[in-house]
């Protein structure tokens, strides 16, 4: 071996650095609109007031939907939720359903917030609207349509 070749061979070789900036810039992450839709509707549910998603045709079908072997819970989750992702920024449509005698807009607000707070913190995505529309009050009376979609025979 010559003294150049013995030289290199006994110094620790240095890694070579590959690629340039930030991990982190390395590539594109996209995030579907039902992920955003599943986040924001079990924000939605998480506040006091907040009976159920969706109108009350979307909550019956969505009833027996799970009762089906292979129906799920997933549409439960994006039931009365509608999302349109962008790159960096999403819209978010709510239609639920509140308890008898909660303050409308207070909840509406903490739904707000909640749903902001979550998919903000899940996501990394800019919420730019969260629209509520309330469909329905659920009276303290009132039997759910839930209950009633069970068969009544067994």
């Amino acid at each position: 071996m010559s003294e150049s070749q013995q030289d290199t061979a006994e110094q620790p070789r240095t890694p070579t650095k590959r690629g340039g900036g930030d991990p982190a810039s390395r590539g594109r992450t996209t995030i579907a609109d039902g992920v955003v839709e599943k986040i924001a509707g079990l924000a939605a549910r998480d506040v006091v007031g907040v009976h159920a998603m969706g109108s009350g045709l979307a909550r019956t079908l969505g009833a027996v939907r799970e009762r089906v072997p292979g129906g799920g819970r997933g549409a439960t989750a994006t039931r009365g939720v509608k999302a349109e992702v962008g790159e960096v920024q999403t819209a978010v449509d709510l239609e639920i359903v509140v308890d008898y005698g909660v303050a409308i807009a207070d909840v509406a607000r903490s739904v707000r917030e909640n749903v902001i707070s979550a998919v903000e913190r899940m996501t990394g995505l800019e919420v730019v609207e969260v629209n509520i529309a309330v469909s329905d009050v659920k009276l303290p009376d009132d039997a759910d349509e839930e209950e009633e979609a069970e068969p009544r025979l067994q």
